[in-house]
């Protein structure tokens, strides 16, 4: 049991003041919130379709899963899986969701085989987050077939 850092009181462990003098007690230094995750739980939050990037980095930044290769491996897997994303949306669709038609002048036009490529391709993306939820909500260290391989050599690196 502790006691009052003023008057010497015997305290209950949740006080937060002393019920004789008043004083306001110390706190102790609380932990980090990720603290209360095991590695499954980080694995499977780095694969959280649009947001599982920010898990990501945090996983990468702490200093608890510094040392867990598995754990690492994920995030950075996550973090590229995202990365296709971004490219697949930001960069495909606007290049490929276009195209030239000549005629009475040069107008440009949605290609629809071109937006249903594109489609297909966030289809694949979104589908892989949800392979990879489930891989590592099982304790499974799949690897994709080009991230798998970046995540490895990204592991390797930081050791």
């Amino acid at each position: 049991m502790p006691y009052c850092s003023q008057c010497g009181t015997q305290l209950r462990d949740e006080d937060v003041f002393c019920g004789r003098c008043g004083a306001r007690q110390p706190v102790s230094a609380a932990a980090p919130a990720y603290d209360g995750f095991n590695p499954r739980t980080a694995s499977i939050l780095c694969y959280i379709p649009f947001v599982g990037w920010i898990a990501a980095i945090i996983v990468l930044a702490s200093a608890r899963f510094r040392q867990d290769a598995g754990v690492r491996f994920h995030a950075f897997q996550g973090i590229y899986l995202f990365v296709v994303w971004l490219l697949v949306d930001m960069i495909m669709g606007p290049v490929m969701g276009f195209t030239r038609v000549r005629g009475w002048g040069t107008v440009w036009v949605p290609a629809l085989s071109s937006f249903a490529f594109v489609g297909v391709l966030k289809a694949v993306v979104v589908v892989a987050w949800i392979v990879m939820l489930i891989k590592a909500s099982r304790g499974e260290q799949y690897r994709l077939p080009i991230l798998g391989e970046l995540a490895e050599r990204s592991v390797a690196e930081q050791k």
